[in-house]
């Protein structure tokens, strides 16, 4: 290994992320109650010009008048993008009017690291302001091609200080590089594959190597369960922690995905048990059920394990 190495910087069971439009309150409520491991409330694309002063009002209302954490729910917000009139006033109320109940805001459209920065400098000031106890973190989105193009490096910078979590915006990636697709994260059957591979992929090992956690995105069409599963298994293949959901009938299918099944938890236990019974040995690998196992299997064995004691923690 590399004497170099970046531990991650804040863990979170993040296995569904449900979105929820800032300007439609009668929403809250029902996430509030949908099981769900992450709510964001949206004031960015969600909500049209006309409505986000009020939107911002009902959000900071709903961080206030909800019990967030007593239902077991990370709540972040994602504010405005960094060219719009919103943004300021977005990051200066909700940190004044409800920080302390704030996790995490979630910055769109990151084309570079200055743009975290920006972000960053300004919760780090408004937190002093108002003698937060509580550090609120910072994810991004990156769903430009600028964005991607400069992943590496906002994931080192960012990793220094607040930020938590990339997530991959697929819709606007498209539209970015004006890729022909069929729905928002949906597969082109005239590609031999999946379009999205090498774009998810470079942002996790981005997130991997820094620390960070790496989150995919949406998936447009609610009436395809068996889209979204596929996509999510696709994602969860390479690394991802865990997906959006659109529509309430999304979470259970993001979070049966990214819950290690009973087998492959047993599994990882009894790698464990073989390898540390082999160090007693003065062994370095062992064998389980016909195969060698090593140091790499034990890594990954401790991957599924800790993210099955996350989410046995977090269900109590």
């Amino acid at each position: 290994m590399s004497h170099t190495l970046y531990e991650t910087t804040v863990q979170r069971v993040q296995r569904c992320e449900l979105a929820v439009p800032g300007s439609n309150p009668g929403m809250f409520e029902k996430a509030l109650i949908s099981g769900v491991d992450f709510v964001f409330l949206d004031l960015e694309d969600a909500v049209a010009p006309d409505d986000k002063v009020q939107a911002r009002k009902n959000v900071i209302q709903a961080l206030n008048d909800l019990d967030w954490k007593g239902h077991g729910i990370t709540v972040s917000v994602r504010i405005n993008g960094l060219d719009t009139q919103y943004m300021v006033r977005d990051v200066v109320d909700l940190v004044e009017q409800a920080g302390s109940k704030i996790d995490t805001l979630l910055i769109p459209k990151a084309g570079v690291y200055a743009d975290i920065y920006m972000v960053e400098a300004m919760v780090t000031q408004l937190e002093k302001q108002q003698s937060l106890t509580n550090r609120i973190g910072l994810e991004a989105l990156i769903e430009t091609a600028l964005g991607m193009a400069n992943v590496e490096d906002i994931a080192r910078h960012g990793a220094a200080g607040r930020l938590e979590a990339l997530h991959f915006g697929v819709a606007d990636y498209a539209a970015s590089n004006r890729a022909r697709t069929t729905n928002i994260g949906g597969l082109n059957p005239d590609y031999p594959g999946d379009q999205w591979h090498f774009a998810i992929s470079r942002m996790i090992v981005a997130c991997r190597a820094y620390g960070l956690r790496p989150i995919d995105g949406p998936f447009g069409d609610i009436k395809d369960p068996d889209g979204y599963v596929l996509a999510a298994k696709r994602a969860a293949a390479l690394g991802c922690e865990g997906k959006w959901a659109i529509h309430p009938t999304q979470i259970e299918l993001a979070n049966d995905v990214f819950t290690p099944p009973e087998r492959e938890i047993e599994k990882a236990k009894r790698i464990l048990a073989a390898l540390k019974e082999a160090a007693a040995q003065g062994k370095g690998a062992a064998a389980l059920d016909g195969r060698l196992i090593d140091a790499a299997s034990e890594r990954m064995a401790n991957n599924v394990v800790k993210v099955a004691d996350a989410i046995a923690a977090k269900n109590g």
